[in-house]
């Protein structure tokens, strides 16, 4: 972006400059048939198929558009499945008879793309030699501008197929699962005579967390820029002890890196609203409006973009990774999920009238049941290998999954439980739907970090998802799971010839069976694990441990029943995330070896040596040598072991390489023994590190990199 245009746009109000580079409703009206709008809005707001004969329409205006703003290019957006975003730039030229050129986009252009698919992963869904894949135009989320130094472009999102129509992408089976639970939400609103709402959508809002350092010292570090994360570093003298960092003065540096920052969202129409110092050093956090689910999951991509590409202007890195700090509070990404109607009503808002009460709580008793049930589910939703450095610390939820419901409701649950009643007039057991559920304020309870899983006034805030990792795995499985126990409720209800009775029979039945799931306590504390298994919990603790349960019976069965992933396309996931795991394993492996061998093991060489000479001018001088003697002893042994696990680390990794053939041996290996050595090796790196002489040691540490901005 040129600083003219950048000096214009900051001159603009708020109100002005929001959603200045968004295709969005305001644009399409104005600029759209009024028939081919309302066409359109139909298949954004209640998710109808896409009438092709308006898209040439569709595809004039919003070319016209995006020209009147500077745009030269195009680039369907798509999201494949190693991680990152996708994007290939066509431009808008077309030759003319006269040896000029006009500017075309068609509706064609618009609604399908042919990018070439073999580089990406496909889990065996196709051969490396079939090339073709489509991208689709997702029309319910909206197109927009991006504005960098080489000129503006529009970005067009969409899906992403192979030529057998198999998804290669994380946002066909969001959409689908969204599909799957406003079928099934409808079916219970049906039920309560509810014949007005049209479309419920899943509802997020999410908090992203993050680091900024100097530049100068993610450039001299090699293990931020392959791998995201500090494989090597001693503990600083101090960290988030003082607790002075959260919620203090935000850096003047970083104050103005985050002005800009909510700027360019703004523009982009993405509702950032809340940012703080977060609770380690360097540590931040930006928080944006709710909004559906598949627009909040791409704004989110967005966000991370914009954050990495923004820090740089300042001489800053952004750290997305989910433990970029050994030893600090780590950075997650807080999953906050509701479901709404298309008529402003929030499912999970405990109402005032005894069928609100009673919709509520059916609502709120099928999440439980859908946790409780498919906690391995939900535990593959956070994992990954980066995310297992930070579940089960102290600054993250634990990889038990439980759900945090609060006292309140917690008690009412019981009581529908036992039969009880709960300060009605009326005498005899609780009956919902005549009795009123007492009001519930939205801080009716504490908060609980400690919960995966947490009921907070309206909504449920999944707290495991790791600060990198795009938002379409975990809302897909959770609009999967929810969506599959409302349409169990509903198979039940709809025969009920009772249904205040039955409704009432069913919250009950479905909350003795599934309360297990429910845990009010400390996540972090040392009895909780025992108690979960007690309770027959499951405990994954490592992502490998997760992955193994994707393709289990049940879970293929649900996903083909909701429609949302066949069972070919839900074996390339459980290939390609533990393909990744394995890859991110031996990239930071290799990487250690490599600053063992460059960096630490030469430091330590030199200090040592260092200390020689002054042992020899000791002697000359006659001097007491038993604390350099101690010093010399203590770098003989740490360098001794710190070779010794260079070498079992290089002879591991030639292992994986040559002998261990089956990619689940492999994963094993990579989960147990590779990171075992990968452990050792840091400990003797960092006691090292922590020995050393200043002027020998070229690496950044902890508190060069944390404390100064």
């Amino acid at each position: 972006m040129s600083t003219e245009k950048s000096i214009r746009a900051n001159k603009l109000k708020v109100t002005e400059l929001f959603g200045v580079n968004l295709f969005n409703e305001r644009v399409m009206q104005q600029r759209l048939p009024r028939k081919v709008y309302q066409q359109l809005r139909e298949t954004i707001n209640m998710g109808k198929a896409l009438n092709p004969e308006i898209a040439e329409i569709v595809a004039y205006a919003m070319k016209d558009w995006a020209i009147e703003k500077g745009a030269s290019h195009f680039t369907h957006w798509f999201q494949p499945l190693n991680g990152i975003t996708a994007e290939k730039h066509d431009s808008f030229i077309s030759p003319s008879s006269e040896g000029r050129i006009i500017m075309e986009f068609s509706g064609k252009e618009l609604i399908q793309g042919e990018p070439d698919a073999s580089s990406f992963p496909s889990g065996g869904i196709r051969s490396t030699f079939e090339a073709r894949g489509y991208t689709a135009w997702d029309a319910t989320s909206p197109a927009f501008l991006k504005e960098d130094n080489s000129g503006v472009t529009l970005f067009i999102p969409t899906a992403f197929y192979s030529y057998t129509g198999d998804a290669l992408d994380k946002k066909t089976p969001l959409l689908r699962s969204i599909e799957a639970i406003n079928t099934a939400a409808l079916r219970i609103l049906r039920l309560f005579g509810n014949e007005t709402v049209q479309r419920v959508l899943p509802s997020v809002g999410p908090e992203q967390e993050y680091f900024l350092i100097d530049k100068k010292f993610y450039d001299a570090r090699l293990d931020l820029q392959l791998t995201g994360r500090t494989l090597f570093g001693a503990r600083p003298p101090k960290g988030h002890e003082l607790k002075d960092h959260y919620f203090g003065t935000i850096h003047e540096r970083v104050s103005v890196f985050m002005h800009e920052l909510d700027r360019e969202l703004w523009k982009l129409g993405i509702s950032a609203k809340t940012k703080h110092n977060e609770v380690a050093p360097n540590q931040f956090e930006l928080a944006t409006i709710y909004t559906n689910c598949n627009v909040a999951t791409d704004q989110n991509q967005l966000v991370m973009d914009t954050m990495r590409k923004l820090a740089r202007h300042h001489g800053l890195v952004c750290l997305l990774h989910p433990k970029p700090f050994a030893g600090l509070n780590g950075s997650g990404k807080h999953n906050n999920w509701s479901l709404t109607t298309d008529d402003g009503q929030n499912l999970l808002e405990p109402g005032q009238t005894p069928d609100e009460n009673a919709q509520f709580l059916l609502f709120l008793t099928a999440v439980i049941s859908a946790i409780d049930k498919h906690a391995d589910l939900l535990r593959i939703a956070a994992s990954d290998a980066s995310n297992d450095l930070r579940l089960g610390g102290h600054e993250a939820p634990p990889a038990i999954i439980s759900i945090y419901l609060g006292d309140l409701l917690t008690e009412i649950l019981e009581k529908i439980e036992k039969g009880e009643k709960r300060g009605t007039k009326q005498n005899g057991n609780m009956r919902i739907g005549v009795s009123t559920l007492p009001p519930l304020p939205m801080d009716s309870t504490d908060r609980n970090r400690t919960s995966p899983f947490a009921f907070t006034g309206n909504k449920f805030e999944f707290r495991m998802v790791a600060s990198s990792a795009s938002l379409a795995r975990p809302n897909m499985i959770l609009n999967t799971i929810i969506a599959n126990t409302l349409n169990e409720f509903a198979d039940s209800l709809e025969k009920s010839e009772d249904l205040h009775s039955d409704v009432q029979e069913l919250i009950k039945e479905k909350y003795k069976i599934h309360k297990r799931v429910v845990f009010n306590g400390d996540g972090y504390s040392a009895e909780w694990p025992e108690e979960a298994k007690r309770r027959g919990l499951p405990n994954f603790s490592t992502a490998i441990d997760a992955y193994q349960h994707l393709l289990d019976k049940k879970n293929v069965a649900l996903f083909e029943k909701e429609k949302v992933l066949s069972r070919k396309e839900l074996a390339a996931r459980a290939s390609i995330f533990t393909e990744m795991y394995i890859k991110q394993m031996i990239i930071e492996a290799n990487t250690m070896l490599l600053m063992g061998r460059r960096h630490i093991f030469p430091a330590a060489v030199k200090s040592q040596q260092r200390l020689l000479r002054t042992l020899e001018l000791d002697k000359l001088l006659g001097r007491n040598q038993v604390q350099i003697l101690k010093a010399l002893e203590e770098f003989d042994i740490l360098i001794a072991s710190f070779r010794l696990c260079l070498s079992n680390l290089s002879d591991l990794m030639n292992r994986l390489e040559e002998s261990i053939e089956t990619e689940d041996l492999k994963a094993r290996c990579v989960d147990t023994k590779l990171k075992t050595l990968m452990e050792e090796l840091r400990i003797y790196g960092d006691k090292l590190e922590s020995i050393c002489a200043a002027e020998d040691w070229d690496l950044p540490n902890y508190a060069e990199m944390l404390f100064f901005l």
